[in-house]
């Protein structure tokens, strides 16, 4: 194995160590255990076989690369903003959702579909012959 490989690896589990040791000194260590829990049953139970899913009905499309993008972005941006909007009663930090969130991300939502849209129909104007030549 490469030096590179071998300080990666150990960067990694100092990280790792520093992390375990900042939960442990947490006042409530169990709750953030209980969410990480979350996290990864999240993960491997909806968010990996959704991706799957989506990838095996691109399979075979020209223009998967595109959509894997367009999926990409959304997936990201619902990650990020679904736990704020579905959190119960007000956020604790009055700053966590200071502007409209639910309306903002049907906005990006659509902005990544128009834009995905766009890009395909512009992808395939190009690939016509021309009947004007």
């Amino acid at each position: 194995m490469s030096p590179l490989r071998w300080a990666a690896g150990g960067l990694g589990l100092v990280m790792i160590g520093i992390g375990a040791w900042r939960i442990a000194v947490q006042p409530a260590p169990a709750e953030v255990w209980v969410w990480l829990a979350g996290a990864v049953v999240l993960h491997d139970a909806i968010l990996a076989p959704l991706v799957l899913v989506v990838g095996l009905l691109l399979v075979g499309r020209r223009d998967r690369g595109l959509l894997r993008g367009a999926a990409i972005v959304a997936g990201s941006v619902l990650l990020v903003t679904l736990p704020l909007l579905l959190r119960p009663g007000a956020p604790p930090n009055p700053s966590a959702l200071p502007l409209p969130y639910g309306r903002n991300l049907v906005i990006v939502l659509a902005a990544v579909a128009v834009t995905t849209g766009a890009v395909l129909l512009e992808r395939r104007r190009r690939k016509r012959p021309d009947s004007d030549h």
